[in-house]
């Protein structure tokens, strides 16, 4: 004799449990990404704003504008698609490098071995993004049905996520 009632609510204490369990995970992802972007906006402001009371602006004080847009595009397409786009963190590893390398040349003493060791730096992670865009170019994650065709507004597609990648 099959105890049906049992299974059933067995059934259903589990649908609930992950349900409750999704609710608290989307919650925590949606909370902690509009945290990083306004910290990251307000430090990008802040940031903006001593360069505007020093007076002057160094190319090293634009190119940590730039590792701050790059921060907020990585939030903002992972609002948009639900996936981390490697490639922006590997982008603000680059921008951070070639700040350090102006940054050195520019402040410090004459050139040394540690400009070289920056530069491989800066290529070798170059070379990260092509394998990274080879990569997901030849093997997505998501196969996609007709990845010629343009992408409409509300097809539910994802028009700033590249050919093969998502």
């Amino acid at each position: 004799m099959k105890i049906n009632w049992a299974e059933n609510l067995r059934q259903n204490v589990h649908q609930l449990a992950e349900s409750l369990g999704n609710l608290f995970v989307e919650s925590f992802h949606y909370l902690a990404l509009f945290a990083i972007g306004a910290v990251t906006a307000w430090a990008a402001v802040m940031e903006f704003l001593q360069m505007l009371e020093a007076g002057h602006i160094k190319i090293d004080d634009i190119l940590l504008l730039f590792i701050y847009l790059e921060l907020g595009a990585m939030v903002g397409i992972y609002f948009k698609t639900n996936h981390m786009p490697v490639r922006f963190l590997i982008y603000v590893a680059i921008t951070a490098l070639t700040r350090l390398l102006i940054s050195n040349v520019s402040h410090h003493s004459p050139p040394d071995l540690g400009i070289i060791y920056l530069c491989g730096g800066i290529l070798l992670l170059a070379f990260a993004i092509l394998v990274v865009r080879y990569a997901s170019s030849q093997f997505p994650s998501v196969k996609i049905e007709h990845p010629q065709r343009k992408i409409g507004a509300g097809s539910g597609e994802h028009p700033e996520v590249e050919k093969g990648e998502l």
